[in-house]
């Protein structure tokens, strides 16, 4: 596949060429579902940073894209996006290997990334400014102009559609891009740079850098030569991103994950429901920003909601990505073990586990499908971002102590609401602390809702034609007529 693969190993693509990085320095990428090698990853230190910025920032002065017309940019784009869907097949297995997502799933993450470039190259020709009326002395006007170089680092639970999540809606504005990969699972995102490469993006608009996160991600957020950031992953992280970001004054898009809660009442359809709470914490084994960590359930029906709960979890099947089972590994060891300690922790402070509670002893990283009940609103667990198949559950009586709970962590990314009535879907829809709020679909919405959260979910919006105006920046022009 392009020079993309050399003898085994994924190289960085650099300013429209393949390199291999800093030294010979590389680190070897893993398959969660059973522990086997799955390649090795060129990783890019100072050095190629310092290329990949100067790149940037000579195409960015060029006008690659920016001196393109803007219908000729959109054109571009949607060559990227016939591209990407031109190695899915090989990108998504590779992507279900190292990531451990199934292989379904990884077909969906690059299906989802060549929308995103057509969704946003059908607005690169649209980003239009406005006439603001001054009197018949003045011209009066402004116009959206692209930030510069902007800096991109993705996380490892879906990285090639972040990525595209990130990277259209910057190119359709006219930034220079550079993409720092995830180091779990950096091969799939370094091959979109074959998509690129193939529709003939010009050399150094884009790049895409394998790299350690504490060290080139780093360097990237600290850089001067850097005009904007954008980051998906931990609070920890984008805290201290945004620290190293102050000294240079760089502006900065984060979407730092979330602790979501489900509200059902009453007249919810517990069907529905399920069939949320089944996509909601247990697709992609619950390693997503905004999953259903908590479903709080009116007291008249907790019971057999938990019930439910447990049997729908108990019934999943388990397994490697590629066999499409219900539910796949997580990412490492390592989460593993953040994840299991979190729980033995809920139930050792008398939380009950109505299904799972522990890693299932087997080949790879699998936590059991949890379903943890009568979870004390304040406990870490129920604070805390799991990020893996675990959910808590806890009953309330009232509307208001519902919200109050929904409400009662340090983050505020999504909600939902099941309830046949509609008035009170709306009305507490209104109170929720969250940036998108699913009523009686969980994940409901797509690439044209925004998305973004409040509170230590973050700030800025992603997604949706909101998303484009976090790419550019807005010049006023003022001119006197009087002569």
């Amino acid at each position: 596949m392009s020079a993309f693969l050399k003898d085994g190993l994924a190289r960085n693509y650099l300013a429209g060429a393949w390199v291999e990085g800093d030294g010979g320095a590389r680190i070897a990428v893993e398959d969660p579902g059973n522990g086997q090698h799955v390649g090795d990853c060129a990783l890019a230190g100072e050095e190629t940073l310092a290329k990949a910025l100067e790149a940037a920032r000579a195409s960015f002065e060029r006008g690659d894209l920016t001196a393109m017309k803007p219908a000729r940019r959109g054109q571009l784009m949607q060559r990227i996006a016939a591209e990407i869907r031109g190695i899915a097949d090989e990108g998504a297995e590779l992507l279900c290997r190292e990531s451990g997502k199934s292989l379904s799933a990884a077909h969906d993450e690059f299906e989802e990334a060549a929308q995103y470039f057509e969704y946003y190259g059908g607005m690169a020709d649209k980003i239009e400014g406005k006439s603001i009326p001054l009197g018949p002395d003045y011209a009066d006007y402004t116009v959206y102009e692209p930030y510069g170089v902007s800096a991109q680092i993705v996380p490892w639970n879906f990285p090639v559609s972040i990525a595209a999540r990130s990277l259209a809606p910057a190119m359709a504005a006219g930034n220079s891009v550079i993409i720092k990969s995830p180091e779990l699972d950096p091969m799939a995102l370094a091959m979109l740079g074959v998509a690129l490469e193939r529709a003939e993006v010009p050399a150094g608009a884009v790049s895409i850098l394998n790299g350690i996160g504490a060290e080139l991600g780093a360097r990237m957020v600290e850089s001067p030569a850097v005009d904007q950031i954008v980051f998906t992953g931990s609070v920890p992280t984008g805290q201290a991103i945004l620290r190293a970001a102050a000294n240079p004054v760089t502006p900065a898009l984060m979407e730092l994950g979330g602790k979501s809660a489900a509200v059902a009442f009453e007249d919810a359809n517990l069907d529905t429901l399920m069939s949320s709470l089944q996509s909601g914490i247990f697709y992609n084994a619950g390693q997503v920003c905004s999953a259903m960590s908590r479903v709080l359930v009116h007291r008249s029906i907790y019971a057999e909601a938990v019930e439910r709960a447990a049997a729908l979890a108990n019934g999943l099947s388990v397994g490697h990505g590629l066999e499409n089972p219900g539910l796949t590994p997580v990412i490492s060891a390592r989460q593993l073990d953040g994840v299991e300690t979190l729980t033995a922790t809920a139930r050792q402070s008398g939380a009950r586990a109505a299904s799972g509670g522990a890693r299932l002893e087997r080949e790879g990283y699998f936590m059991a499908p949890t379903i943890l009940a009568d979870v004390d609103p304040a406990a870490r667990v129920a604070q805390e971002e799991i990020f893996g198949p675990v959910t808590c559950f806890t009953p309330f009586d009232t509307e208001a102590e519902a919200i109050a709970m929904a409400n009662g962590t340090e983050f505020g990314l999504v909600a939902g609401v099941f309830t046949r009535d509609l008035a009170r879907a709306h009305r507490v829809a209104h109170r929720l602390r969250a940036g998108q709020v699913f009523v009686n679909e969980w994940f409901a919405g797509g690439i044209s809702t925004p998305f973004g959260g409040v509170g230590k979910s973050g700030f800025g919006r992603e997604k949706g034609l909101e998303a484009l105006y976090n790419y550019v920046r807005t010049k006023n022009i003022a001119i006197s007529l009087k002569g």
